[in-house]
């Protein structure tokens, strides 16, 4: 009984998952074989330089969706929501998804509630026609406090709520200190996957991030099936270089994460939507990696 009741619950919670993530129908989209997003780190000095043009280049390539790195004082990349917005369209280019980190400066304790700052910032990603709106990662001192960290993720669920009311989730994207460090005998992702709502926060799982906290995320994606609307595609090798990780990022295919079975496991448990991210380059070009990488995802059959 016991052992059926625990099925009956995973598959329940499966459902709901799932249920949840078809309500977006642009990331439908890559179900049928599109997988042409890209998260604009990846070529961030060029965006520095001369943001149009990249994202021209971009365009060109045969990307469609880009995931923002940069929101600053109502900015993205120094164009307001709106001339964002026009810009992107103007270049056959959407927006499902940005990353600005979540502060506990962002609540106002006095009136229980967010701050503007961080209401422009979901306002701001309605605008530009996000569908998630992603905290990467978390300030240092929230890992250390195990109260702490409960506010945080209560901040989050709080979020949701916020992001819920323009038709939007909130998300959190992982890197590699969630699966290595822990409070209270739990891993903090644990923490993080228990204590916040799926129907208000999804996880943006990056497969690559986690192995230098020796997380694989086949393991993961078993663990908690479902959980994972969005995820941060990518490829890694040993860096040979004490200063650095163990592990930076590569061309897809070229590194020792089993790429492609992960994509398709995603696919398979509600995973809509896929964007390539390479942070590190091998003295190629980032530019020429955003193209390699997404002519590997081609001849994957994405």
């Amino acid at each position: 009984m016991k052992s059926s009741r625990r099925s009956f619950l995973k598959n329940s919670a499966l459902t709901i998952a799932g249920s949840a993530l078809l309500k977006y129908p642009l990331f439908a989209e890559s179900r049928k074989g599109e997988l042409t997003g890209i998260q604009l780190y990846s070529v961030r000095d060029d965006m520095k330089l001369n943001p149009y043009k990249t994202l021209e280049q971009l365009s060109k390539m045969g990307y469609k969706y880009v995931e923002h790195a940069n929101y600053v004082d109502r900015k993205f990349y120094g164009w307001k929501a709106k001339e964002f917005r026009k810009v992107l369209d103007d270049l056959g280019l959407k927006m499902p998804s940005g990353h600005t980190k979540m502060l506990f400066t962002h609540w106002d304790a006095a009136t229980n509630d967010f701050n503007d700052a961080w209401k422009y910032t979901v306002e701001d990603a309605a605008v530009c026609g996000q569908h998630f709106v992603i905290s990467p990662s978390m300030e240092e001192s929230t890992r250390k406090n195990y109260d702490e960290l409960k506010k945080l993720l209560d901040m989050f669920n709080k979020s949701g709520e916020l992001c819920q009311k323009s038709g939007m989730k909130f998300g959190y994207h992982n890197h590699h200190f969630e699966f290595k460090e822990s409070l209270n005998g739990k891993t903090l992702f644990d923490i993080i996957l228990t204590e916040t709502d799926p129907q208000m926060v999804i996880q943006q799982l990056d497969i690559g991030n986690m192995i230098n906290g020796g997380a694989k995320a086949l393991d993961i994606m078993q663990k908690y099936p479902g959980r994972f609307a969005s995820m941060h595609v990518k490829d890694e090798i040993r860096s040979g270089d004490p200063k650095q990780e163990e592990y930076v990022s590569t061309i897809l295919g070229a590194g020792i994460i089993p790429v492609k079975n992960i994509i398709d496991l995603g696919r398979k448990w509600g995973t809509t939507d896929f964007i390539i991210e390479q942070e590190a380059y091998q003295g190629k070009a980032p530019i020429d990696c955003a193209k390699e990488d997404l002519s590997v995802i081609k001849k994957w059959g994405y």
